[in-house]
């Protein structure tokens, strides 16, 4: 029986950590089983304890992975201030982000379900978080100190992360559409945000 190498074993561990993370965001954490993650992942229930100890384990290294891929969107827009806020913004609160579940923000699918979580995937959803917060931050150029543009980032993830999640639970479609505009404004208007 031939043995794959570490490579393909680190391979096949993300594929299933990518694929948990759309199935997470899809149908929640209770309700995605072990069987229907690893489906999504083209490999059998058997391969799953090869790579994790655990289904908390893998929902931990899955939410971890979302938000690291989140806080390299927003680093990519590091240094360019209300300009790169306001894109943040918009593509964040938009119809196509908050109506694509499984390919959209960890926060906003999840938070609910993490709060109940397990220390271990609590603490991964916080560091993950901070990492996020932090990108944010580099964006807003001018700030008087690290921890006003900390803060204020704090803040801007709060306000974009709750208005998606409203915006997701409203039946009136033209509601939830105003609902993310208002987003969008409100994330401009708070103090701290550096002037158009």
């Amino acid at each position: 029986m031939a043995r794959y190498g570490k490579e393909h074993k680190q391979q096949t561990r993300q594929r299933i950590i990518a694929a948990a993370g759309r199935r997470l965001k899809q149908d929640g954490i209770d309700g995605s089983g072990v069987a229907a993650l690893m489906a999504d992942a083209d490999l059998t229930n058997g391969a799953f304890y090869a790579h994790f100890g655990s289904k908390d384990e893998l929902v931990a290294a899955a939410v971890a992975d979302q938000l690291r891929s989140q806080q390299e969107w927003i680093g990519a827009l590091a240094g360019t201030g209300r300009a790169g806020l306001e894109q943040i913004a918009r593509e964040y609160l938009s119809p196509e982000h908050r109506d694509n579940l499984g390919g959209g923000c960890a926060s906003a699918a999840l938070l609910d379900e993490i709060g109940r979580c397990n220390e271990a995937t609590r603490m991964s959803y916080t560091d993950g978080v901070m990492g996020v917060v932090d990108a944010l931050a580099a964006v807003l150029v001018d700030q008087p100190d690290r921890n006003t543009a900390h803060m204020t980032a704090l803040g801007i993830y709060a306000l974009l992360t709750g208005t998606l999640q409203l915006s997701r639970a409203i039946t009136d479609r033209k509601l939830a559409d105003e609902i993310l505009e208002q987003g969008i404004a409100n994330t401009l208007a708070l103090p701290g945000v550096p002037d158009g």
